[in-house]
């Protein structure tokens, strides 16, 4: 495929051609970048499960079906949001009609995670090509099944001028950050994410980061205790716990905890057997260096349910944990995994020490039928997005931005939000000349009174 300075240089003397602003272009790759996905679909099952013992079922839910619903909403879309948006003029600038223009940044470079290795390479490609710029996507190389299906399609759908999947390693990613970018959209740790960031300040590159933290999931006694523990173990387990926005840790009112808990173990059972390790629905963790991370986070604290582990196969079990403490192995790092801790707590204090003690985290999950005290949480703690009496949901919906807030992120995408991601808003006044108010020019003689009472009105 040639070096990456030349790759990079031939998609900057790409898009400098202005073919990538074209409309119409970029909607007949779209569509045939979904076409060759749609003819795929078994194949990219079928890779999911060798990286991750995935089902089809979570791997249509969480990974193909939401790329083809960004697919018909960015097809469907793209010359609405791409049209110039008229804004309200200024009586400073008038005679004037203003305008927001969507421009491309240019050269885009997308880094994918492994945790979901198709949804997040394909889904902010979709949106960087939607908004007319040329992109180098670097698949995960942990997940080598998936990431060499998405580079063949990447290689069948465009030439490599516009867009390229370039496979590889950290040397690939330390090579491919070491470039000048016009724009570098990152999912990954925290750890990575405080890398890419400085190297895109070298050069004064814009980022998005998608990044993580340990997303807390509140619980008070006004609940329907089966209903909260089936949906908080749907969302913990999914993906084998390896999901950005799983509930890393619960703060569980002390008076309802002791049944809670058996609730937790009745659902865990009910998904996935007594066995989880013989469940067809049960992903495995990503590799071996992962389990041996996650197994060493078990020591030394109370298992109640699970902990098991198989390190040849990659399997942990799903494994709750009891009152560990803030400054233990398993709370000091965003988990990762199937391993969820419980805390309880008596008063609302308890709930902030807690939650304070760490970054401020990509998501937040607040379980009540009270709605002051789920008003003083939402308005109380800083976090990327939330979910009231359910988790993960709010990424299923396009309209509302997901992104996260210091550690967790900067930056957004879904949908429209993706599309402005990645285009920069230029601003345009196309000023009129059938009039041309005097008081801005020299001599300014008895101007400035008038001048303040304009702004004063007009304010």
């Amino acid at each position: 495929m040639g070096s990456i300075p030349n790759i990079i240089s031939d998609q900057k003397a790409y898009f400098n051609s202005q073919k990538t602003k074209h409309l119409d272009s970029r909607l007949t790759y779209l569509k045939a970048l979904k076409n060759e996905i749609v003819l795929k679909e078994q194949a990219i099952y079928d890779a999911l499960k060798l990286d991750f013992k995935k089902s089809e079922f979570e791997s249509f839910i969480s990974e193909f079906g939401i790329v083809i619903l960004q697919f018909n909403l960015a097809i469907k879309n793209l010359k609405q949001w791409a049209k110039p948006e008229a804004v309200k003029s200024s009586i400073l600038t008038f005679p004037s009609k203003d305008y927001i223009y969507k421009d491309p940044y240019g050269s885009v470079l997308i880094i994918a995670p492994w945790n979901y290795p198709f949804l997040l390479a394909i889904e902010p490609l979709i949106m960087a090509v939607a908004a007319g710029n040329t992109v180098v996507l670097k698949p995960s190389e942990l997940t080598e099944n998936t990431s060499q299906l998405i580079t063949e399609i990447v290689e069948k759908v465009f030439p490599k001028e516009y867009v390229a999947s370039i496979q590889g390693g950290v040397e690939t990613s330390t090579e491919l950050l070491a470039q000048k970018w016009d724009y570098i959209f990152f999912t990954g740790s925290v750890s990575v994410g405080k890398i890419v960031a400085q190297a895109a300040a070298k050069h004064l590159t814009p980022v998005t980061l998608e990044l993580g933290g340990k997303s807390p999931c509140i619980i008070d006694d006004s609940v329907d205790l089966t209903l909260t523990a089936r949906r908080i173990v749907w969302g913990k387990f999914l993906n084998g716990g390896q999901t950005c926005i799983a509930p890393d840790y619960l703060i569980i009112n002390s008076n309802i905890k002791t049944e809670f808990i058996e609730a937790l173990k009745t659902e865990i059972t009910k998904a996935y057997g007594e066995n989880p390790s013989n469940s067809p629905d049960y992903p495995r963790i990503i590799n071996t260096k992962n389990t041996l991370r996650l197994a060493k986070m078990l020591k030394n604290e109370h298992v109640i349910f699970g902990g098991e582990v198989d390190e040849e196969t990659c399997y942990i079990s799903p494994t709750l944990i009891d009152e560990p403490s803030l400054e233990s192995a398993v709370m000091s790092e965003e988990i990762f995994g199937p391993i969820l801790p419980l805390l309880s707590y008596t008063s609302e204090d308890d709930i902030e020490r807690i939650i304070t003690h760490f970054e401020k985290p990509l998501a937040l999950y607040v379980f009540s039928n009270r709605k002051s005290f789920v008003e003083a949480i939402l308005n109380k703690f800083s976090f990327g997005g939330g979910v009231v009496n359910d988790v993960l949901i709010h990424f299923g919906n396009h309209k509302l931005p997901f992104g996260g807030v210091g550690h967790s992120g900067m930056g957004a995408y879904h949908g429209k939000h993706g599309f402005d991601t990645f285009s920069h808003r230029k601003a345009i006044i196309k000023r009129g000349n059938w009039i041309d108010p005097p008081i801005r020019y020299a001599p300014y003689n008895e101007k400035l009174g008038i001048l303040k009472k304009m702004f004063k009105y007009f304010s």
